[in-house]
C-alpha cells in the first residue's frame, strides 16, 4: 500500500525521521508531506503515534484532472464498492487548483458525482454527504494536471489530541503538533533515552509542549485519547490490526508511567500556570511540573547538564511588540551554552545566546514566516557571557548589539543636557534624543504628567533604508527600548514604540483613516448594544474631564492636556508645535475687534485650548474626526472653556472652508496644521496631497479672514515648496516664520515642520 502523511511548511524532514523511527518502510520526504509504504498496520502505527503529522492518507490511485470531465472519469475509475459500504456516508476534501479547475468546491462537486453515479450504478443507491461527521473522507489533492484520490484515515487532524482547552484561552496557545516539532528539532528524544530528561519551558502558554514532552518521556501514544477514527466507518478497515496496537500502546504507557521525568515552566502571563497544570491533567499524565521565575528554570536545567532541554516560544510575541520582544530575550540570553529549541519570528535570539544556531527550520506561525532555531551546547565550553552596557550607578543592561553601548553613553549625556534646558524653560515634555546616532534611527520624546504624577517615554523608530540588514535595525530597536528606560528613569511598562514608516495618509491621521471601518463595526454591533439600553440609561453620563482609560494628563504652557500612547499612533499632542502653539496664544492676545479663531485639522484642539487662553471670545474647531473633536471637547472643558461659544464641528476641512467662503462667518485667527496625505472616504475629494492642493486651501483660508486678520499654516512635509506665485496672484501674502517656531529640542530637524504666516493683500 502507499500511504502519505501531512504536515506543516518545515516539518518534513523531522516527520520523515519520526516516521522512519516508527518503522514505515519507503519513507520519501515531500513538499508539505511524507510518503511512505508498507502494510495497514504501519498506517495504524502512524495515526497512532506520530506527533508531527497532520493527516494519514491512504493512496488510492493517481488520476489525470486536465479539465472536469477527465476528472470525473478518474474519480468514477476507483471501485469504491471496496471502500464506502452500504449505507455509509462520505464527504469530499478537496485541496489544490490548476488552470481549468480554479475551485476547490467545484472540484468536491465532480468528484462526488463520479462516485455517487459509480455506487447507482452498482446498486440503484446514492451514498449519503454528511459534511458534520461522515463515515469515510474522501482526500482529492490536485497538482497540476493530475489528481491523487485518498481515504483520510485520521478524520481530524492529528494535531487534535484531545487535552487542548479552547473554553477560555487566556494565553496564546500553540499547537500540538508545532509544539512536538521544536521538541524534535531539539532532539528531546535523545534525552528521553539517556533515562532523565530535563525540560525547561519558557513561555509555556497553555502546556502544550509539557504535555508532548511529557507524553514522549513517559511513552504515553498521543493518539490514545482520540474516541473517533477516519477509518473506522472505511469500508477497509482492519480492526484486529487496530487493536493490537492499542494494546500495545496501552503496554507500553503502563511500563513508562514509571520513567523519570522533570518539567520546568516559567510564563508571567496571566493564566498560564492553571492552563499548563489544566493540559497536563486533562492529558491524563501525573508528572510533577515545577512552575517557577524563569532564571530559576534555566538553573535547574543547567545543573542537569545535557540531559536538559530548554523550549522558548516567542511566537505569540507580535511583529510590533518591540518591548515585549527585548524583555523575553533578554531572559532568554540566560540560557545561553544550553540545548535551546525556540520558535521565534526572527533571529534576534541568536544575539541573546551569543551563537549561530546549529539547525534551523523555516515554519509559518499563523500566517507568517516564523523560524525554530535550535542550539546545542558545547561540552566543556564555559557558557558566553550575555553582552552588557555600563549605565549611571554601576548598572547594567543586557544588550544584543555590542555597539548599543555608543547609544547608551549618548542618550545619557543628551538627556542630562536637555533635563537641565526643559528646567530653566519650565518644560516638562519634550524631545531628548533624535537620531543622532544613524545607527540608532529613533526619536525618544519624555511626557511628564501633572503634579509629577507618572512618566512616560515613547520611542518612534524612523524606517530604515533599505540596505540596512532588518534583523540588525530591528536588534538595535530592542536595545533602544532596553536602554532608554534605563537611563530616563522611567518604568518600562511606560515606554511605548511607534514605528513610523511612509504610510499614505499623513502621521496625524494614520489611525483616524480607519474611522469608516469603526463606524461600521460599531453599526454590526447595533443589537447588541440597543439590548443594553435599559442599563446604560441608569449608569452616570460621563463628564467632559472624565479620564478614558489609557489616557493621563500632562501640563504645557500653564494648561492640561490629555495624552494617550496606547490609543492612537499619535498621543494627542505634537510636541515640535510647542512654539507655535506660545504664538497662537501671543497672536490672540494682541487682536482686535471679534477676537474670534479657527483651528482647521484641529485634532485634539490644543491650539484651540490656547487660543482660549489668549482671550478668544469665539473659537470654531474643525476635524473629520468624531474621536477626535471628542478629545478636543475634553482637553477645553479640563482648561476651563465650556459653553456655546465654542464650537466643534465634524466636517471635511477642504469642503467647509469652501462652503464658508460664501456665507459671512469670518475669523480674525487661523491655525491650520495639514497632513501630508489623506484619502479617507469621508473626504469629498478623493484625497488630499499638501503639495499638490495646498493652493487652493490657503486661498480658501485667506478669504475667510477678517480684513485684519491672519493665519498660521503648518505642514510636515520635508521638501514642502508654496506656490508663491499662485497664492501672489490671487492676493495671498506669505510669511515664512518656519525658523522661529522650531522649539531647541528639535533643532537637529529643522525640517520638522513648516510654517507661514498667511494674510490678504
Amino acid at each position: 500500500m502507499e500511504f502519505v502523511a501531512t504536515c506543516p511548511k518545515g516539518f518534513e524532514k523531522l516527520l520523515a525521521e519520526e516516521l522512519a523511527s516508527l518503522g514505515a518502510p519507503q519513507v520519501r520526504q515531500l513538499r508539505g508531506q511524507v510518503a511512505f509504504g508498507g502494510e495497514l498496520a504501519d498506517a495504524y502505527r502512524a495515526c497512532l503515534w506520530s506527533r508531527l503529522a497532520s493527516r494519514i492518507l491512504l493512496v488510492l490511485a493517481r488520476v489525470s484532472a486536465r479539465d472536469a470531465d477527465a476528472l470525473y472519469e478518474g474519480v468514477r475509475s476507483v471501485d469504491w464498492s471496496e471502500h464506502l459500504a452500504e449505507g455509509a456516508t462520505f464527504v469530499i476534501d478537496s485541496h489544490g487548483t490548476n488552470d481549468n479547475l480554479r475551485n476547490t468546491q467545484f472540484v468536491a462537486l465532480r468528484s462526488k458525482d463520479a462516485i455517487s453515479d459509480q455506487l447507482f450504478s452498482a446498486r440503484g443507491m446514492r451514498p449519503v454527504v454528511n459534511t458534520d461527521a461522515p463515515d469515510v473522507t474522501i482526500d482529492v489533492r490536485l497538482q497540476r494536471d493530475r489528481a491523487t484520490i485518498s481515504i483520510d484515515l485520521t478524520g481530524e487532524p492529528l494535531f487534535h489530541r484531545g487535552y487542548d482547552s479552547r473554553a477560555a484561552r487566556k494565553v496564546a496557545p500553540l499547537r500540538a503538533d508545532y509544539a512536538a516539532m521544536v521538541l524534535a528539532a531539539g532532539r528531546w528524544y535523545r534525552n528521553v533515552r539517556h533515562g532523565a530528561p530535563v525540560l525547561c519551558a519558557l513561555w509555556a502558554g497553555q502546556g502544550a509542549v509539557l504535555v508532548e514532552a511529557a507524553g514522549e518521556a513517559l511513552d504515553r501514544a498521543p493518539g490514545l485519547l482520540r474516541a473517533r477514527w477516519g477509518f473506522e466507518g472505511w469500508a477497509g478497515h482492519d480492526a484486529d490490526a487496530w487493536d493490537e496496537l492499542l494494546e500495545e500502546a496501552d503496554r507500553r504507557a503502563d511500563a513508562g508511567a514509571a520513567n523519570k521525568l522533570a518539567l520546568y515552566a516559567a510564563d508571567t502571563r496571566a493564566g498560564a500556570e492553571a492552563a499548563c497544570r489544566g493540559a497536563l491533567r486533562a492529558a491524563g499524565l501525573d508528572c510533577e511540573l515545577t512552575f517557577v521565575p524563569a532564571a530559576e528554570a534555566l538553573d535547574a536545567a543547567r545543573a542537569a547538564g545535557d540531559d536538559a532541554l530548554v523550549t522558548c516560544d516567542l511566537s505569540w510575541i507580535g511583529a510590533d511588540e518591540l518591548a515585549s520582544e527585548a524583555a523575553a530575550l533578554t531572559t532568554l540570553s540566560a540560557a545561553a551554552g544550553q540545548n535551546v529549541a525556540a520558535l521565534v519570528r526572527d533571529s534576534s535570539c541568536d544575539a541573546a545566546l551569543k551563537r549561530d544556531p546549529d539547525a534551523v527550520f523555516d515554519v509559518i506561525s499563523g500566517r507568517e514566516p516564523a523560524y525554530v532555531r535550535c542550539f546545542d551546547a558545547v561540552e566543556g565550553e564555559p557558557a558566553p557571557e550575555p553582552t552588557c552596557v555600563a549605565l549611571a550607578g554601576g548598572e547594567k543592561a543586557s544588550v544584543l548589539v555590542p555597539a548599543s553601548d555608543q547609544f547608551a553613553a549618548r542618550l545619557a549625556k543628551v538627556a542630562k543636557l536637555r533635563a537641565k534646558w526643559a528646567r530653566r524653560e519650565d518644560v516638562s515634555c519634550y524631545r531628548v534624543y533624535d537620531a543622532d546616532l544613524p545607527d540608532y534611527a529613533v526619536a525618544i520624546e519624555l511626557y511628564q504628567g501633572v503634579d509629577g504624577r507618572g512618566r512616560w517615554l515613547q520611542v518612534s523608530e524612523y524606517a530604515a533604508p533599505k540596505e540596512v540588514d532588518p534583523d540588525l535595525a530591528r536588534r538595535r530597536l530592542m536595545d533602544v527600548l532596553a536602554i532608554a528606560p534605563r537611563v530616563m528613569g522611567v518604568d518600562p511598562a511606560n515606554v511605548n514604540l511607534r514605528v513610523r514608516t511612509r504610510a499614505r495618509g499623513g502621521s496625524q491621521y494614520s489611525d483616524e483613516g480607519s474611522v469608516a471601518s469603526n463606524e461600521a463595526q460599531v453599526k454590526g454591533e447595533f443589537s447588541r448594544i440597543r439590548g443594553q439600553r435599559a442599563d446604560q440609561r441608569n449608569r452616570r453620563k460621563p463628564s467632559l474631564t472624565d479620564l478614558p482609560a489609557g489616557a493621563h494628563l500632562i501640563d504645557e504652557g500653564g494648561l492640561t492636556f490629555e495624552v494617550n500612547f496606547s490609543a492612537r499612533l499619535d498621543c494627542g499632542i505634537f510636541l515640535d508645535h510647542r512654539d507655535t502653539r506660545a504664538e497662537v496664544r501671543e497672536m490672540m492676545k494682541k487682536t482686535l475687534g471679534s477676537k474670534r479663531f479657527l483651528n482647521l485639522f484641529a485634532y485634539t484642539g490644543t491650539a484651540t485650548c490656547y487660543a482660549a487662553d489668549g482671550g478668544a471670545k469665539h473659537t470654531t474647531t474643525v476635524d473629520l474626526s468624531r474621536p477626535s473633536l471628542d478629545w478636543a471637547r475634553r482637553n477645553m472643558a479640563r482648561n476651563g472653556f465650556t459653553g456655546a461659544e465654542h464650537e466643534f464641528v465634524q466636517a471635511d476641512v477642504i469642503q467647509w472652508v469652501q462652503e464658508q467662503r460664501h456665507t459671512k462667518n469670518r475669523w480674525d485667527l487661523v491655525f491650520c496644521d495639514v497632513p501630508t496625505f489623506s484619502n479617507s472616504q469621508r473626504m469629498k475629494k478623493s484625497s488630499w496631497d499638501v503639495q499638490r492642493d495646498h493652493t487652493e486651501l490657503i486661498i480658501g483660508v485667506s478669504r475667510v479672514l477678517t480684513r485684519n486678520g491672519c493665519a498660521i499654516f503648518s505642514c510636515n512635509l520635508r521638501n514642502f515648496k508654496p506656490d508663491e506665485e499662485a497664492l501672489a496672484k490671487a492676493g495671498v501674502v506669505l510669511e515664512d516664520i518656519t525658523a522661529s517656531t522650531i522649539p531647541e529640542d528639535f533643532k537637529r530637524n529643522q525640517k520638522i515642520h513648516h510654517a507661514y504666516i498667511v494674510r490678504r493683500g
